[in-house]
């Protein structure tokens, strides 16, 4: 099916004709454009004026000389050719049906274009991508990096998590998976390397730092029952971005992208690999996530709440309801509780006990920790299946936060 190049319309509601076209700037002035004055070449070495050297006045020090920081990356070409065969660009044709206008009656049905990004993750032609690129979609393209063009098929999603797992129909071309790093081990201030498909520019990278790690849903909230703990940085990401992934230094994939804030510069957010890790391969298996469920309601504990509720801190999340019948009404957990610890790993943040709960497994045996009335106690629970439809209640998170698809072109 051939697609339109033409684009028109970006989510955000700014129209992509507002983007001038690049102009050739060679041998002429651009208006307002006021030229800045070279400085004034520094004396040569000979023309220095030497201090004497005296015995009470010791030689001035030596300049200091100049040099990357130390363990920055000198260049990330060698990143570049290693993943630029992995990355792919993806083109989801969606049919959009409104209701005609000037005065006429019914529907009218038309064809856009959505462009994102996606990796490659299996020899067989899996691909890793956003959810909200495909979503809707009556076909789906994907491109390589030598400008190749194949279908793809959609494997399964996940709207919660918003990832999907494609598989491009190339059979006996040669494919190129990447490596899957390890999302846990990030820091703060590591350097990160972004690739996709911004405004239909493919193969586009840009480089940057982890600004943030475990965003949460307070902080990042892109639905009412999206899953916190993203990784926010600095390195540009823009509309057709969506499904990219975010690159280490030892070229392996630690996130995809999702979000930038609409209001920022140099603020954008990423799935950790590790959580897409956990999905896969139910996606593969039965073409969605098939969670577990705690079955409670929380909210997040308060500064004012921690001497008044006898808590250490404010850490956790506080049980706001349980819902009768479900697996932590069984196991006796009562609104007021907060819940500390589940399975061994810390709840820092209420936002990050829907994905430790949901993830752990259908009929798992959990062992929560949590603080009741100031007594810490321990108790065990058997995880049901989520029920269809059911989300975990999850508190308000700040206005601004939006997924990045790419133009969308009639």
């Amino acid at each position: 099916m051939p697609f339109s190049s033409r684009a028109s319309l970006l989510p955000w509601g700014v129209a992509l004709a507002l983007l001038s076209p690049l102009t050739a700037c060679r041998g002429r002035e651009l208006p307002n454009m006021t030229p800045i004055a070279a400085p004034a070449p520094a004396p040569r070495a000979a023309e220095r004026p030497t201090p004497a050297a005296t015995p009470d006045a010791p030689a001035p020090p030596a300049a200091p000389q100049g040099g990357p920081i130390a363990g920055s990356p000198t260049s990330f070409a060698p990143i570049v050719r290693e993943v630029r065969t992995s990355v792919v660009s993806v083109f989801a044709a969606i049919r959009e049906v409104s209701s005609m206008q000037w005065g006429f009656n019914g529907t009218q049905e038309r064809m856009a274009l959505g462009r994102g990004t996606g990796f490659l993750i299996a020899d067989n032609g899996e691909i890793l991508t956003n959810n909200h690129v495909i979503q809707g979609a009556a076909f789906i393209e994907v491109q390589l990096d030598d400008g190749r063009r194949f279908p793809a098929e959609v494997l399964g999603r996940d709207e919660r998590l918003d990832v999907a797992l494609l598989r491009m129909k190339a059979p006996g071309v040669a494919l190129h998976p990447v490596r899957l790093g390890d999302s846990d081990r990030l820091s703060v201030g590591d350097w990160v390397m972004a690739m996709g498909n911004p405004y239909g520019l493919s193969q586009t990278v840009t480089a940057g730092i982890v600004s943030a790690i475990g965003r949460t849903g307070r902080e990042v909230h892109l639905s009412d029952d999206s899953f916190g703990n993203l990784l926010q940085t600095d390195a540009s990401i823009n509309p057709g971005n969506s499904g990219g992934p975010l690159l280490n230094l030892a070229g392996e994939v630690v996130g995809i992208n999702v979000a930038v804030h609409r209001e920022a510069q140099g603020v954008g957010f990423a799935i950790p690999i590790n959580m897409a890790r956990v999905v896969v391969p139910q996606l593969r298996q039965y073409g969605r996530v098939m969670r577990s469920w705690l079955g409670v309601s929380i909210a997040p504990v308060r500064e004012n709440m921690v001497d008044w509720m006898r808590l250490p801190d404010s850490r956790g999340a506080l049980v706001q309801d349980v819902e009768p019948g479900s697996p932590a009404a069984a196991a006796d957990i009562r609104s007021g509780d907060v819940i500390r610890r589940f399975d061994g790993q810390d709840v820092t943040d209420a936002t990050q006990l829907p994905w430790l709960a949901s993830s752990a497994g259908i009929g798992h045996r959990s062992r929560v920790e949590l603080v009741r009335q100031g007594t810490v106690a321990t108790v065990e629970v058997t995880l049901a299946a989520m029920p269809e439809r059911q989300a975990v209640a999850l508190p308000p998170g700040r206005p601004g936060m939006v997924p990045i698809p790419g133009p969308v072109g009639p």
